[in-house]
């Protein structure tokens, strides 16, 4: 071979170097900087193609070409890997970086976060902080195009508070309030498919009165027998117009779970306060997991209008029919509690 066919060949050879190297830097992207701390939630419908999934990216300013995502993604093998659902991405994502979440294999470098069940927007506030997430809950959580309150009967102008699922939640890193938020709505929606709302639905009760009694539900027992009992209770005074009586809604107002409420806040005239107002208050007062949320929606055939809680147990309450019975059990209680020197008659173990 003469000198210009071996300088030819060779000439081939790099350019076929560059252009491979020019392509693989191309589809996976090793000097893509950081993403925007802008976030935007995206929802890939269940059967969307790969290359319309990059058109929606590319369009909601995730990636930069969508063609050269959905070429990335198959070249990578991953096509069949996407999920179908919303996700809360950045804009100015790396192609890997946004596949992975779509994939889930992001979570596995992320954290979990348990979210207690019966926790208003506020306390979740408190906990998504005091875990390091990134951004405001109060922020994310006031309002969400992937669930409109409205349509569940909410009022105008109503929060989230009540359709934020409880449950543990797998967070990539760093973990943000929005991806959470938007995590426990698809929990919400999951979830609430399995309820059954007949008979709310024959009592003339919304969605948004159910998802209220059941927050009522989750802050006034632990006991998972007794939800529908409490629930009963609820259903039953507001059907003979006998006012709640739940302070816990009171408690809401004024964020206040611990302290001994006042007397001048026990008897305002906020729509909080159960005790001197007859029917449900403005909305949930936290949000409730599924069994507060069944309970609510059915609850059990029985004529108690009251409780109280019962002395040596851990939890546990007097039901009662009668205003008699129930001060025979609140009597009881006190009785048992100034045996114990003041101090709540429990016993947990």
């Amino acid at each position: 071979m003469t000198i210009r066919g071996r300088r030819l060949v060779a000439g081939t050879a790099l350019l076929g170097l560059v252009v491979l190297l020019a392509g693989w830097i191309m589809f996976f992207q090793p000097f893509h900087g950081s993403p925007s701390e802008t976030s935007v939630t995206v929802t890939v419908p269940k059967g969307e193609s790969v290359s319309a999934i990059g058109q929606r990216l590319e369009q909601a300013g995730v990636v930069d070409d969508g063609s050269l995502f959905a070429l990335r993604v198959r070249l990578a093998g991953d096509a069949g890997k996407i999920h179908a659902g919303s996700f809360v991405l950045h804009l100015g994502m790396s192609y890997g970086d946004a596949l992975a979440v779509l994939t889930g294999a992001e979570i596995s470098k992320g954290r979990s976060l348990t979210i207690p069940e019966g926790l208003s927007r506020v306390e979740i506030n408190r906990l998504a902080a005091k875990n390091g997430l990134v951004g405001s809950y109060l922020d994310a959580s006031r309002a969400s195009p992937l669930l409109k309150p409205g349509a569940y009967g909410a009022p105008a102008g109503a929060s989230l508070e009540g359709f934020l699922f409880p449950s543990t939640y797998d967070l990539r890193l760093p973990p943000r309030s929005p991806e959470l938020v938007t995590a426990q709505i698809n929990a919400f929606l999951r979830e609430f498919k399995t309820v059954d709302m007949s008979y709310a639905k024959s009592k003339n009760l919304t969605a948004f009165d159910v998802l209220t009694i059941a927050a009522m539900v989750e802050r006034e027992t632990a006991v998972s027998k007794e939800r529908p009992l409490v629930a009963a209770v609820i259903w039953n005074r507001l059907h003979q117009h006998i006012p709640l009586g739940i302070d816990a809604t009171t408690r809401y107002q004024y964020g206040n779970w611990l302290r001994p409420l006042r007397q001048s806040e026990l008897a305002s005239h906020s729509p909080w306060n159960t005790r001197n107002r007859q029917g449900l208050p403005p909305g949930p007062i936290g949000n409730p997991g599924i069994a507060s949320i069944q309970a609510a929606a059915r609850p059990a055939k029985t004529p108690f209008v009251y409780y109280v809680v019962k002395p040596w147990t851990c939890g546990e309450h007097t039901f009662a029919v009668t205003e008699t019975a129930f001060n025979q059990a609140v009597a009881a209680y006190n009785r048992a509690r100034q045996a114990n020197g003041g101090q709540a008659p429990t016993k947990c173990h």
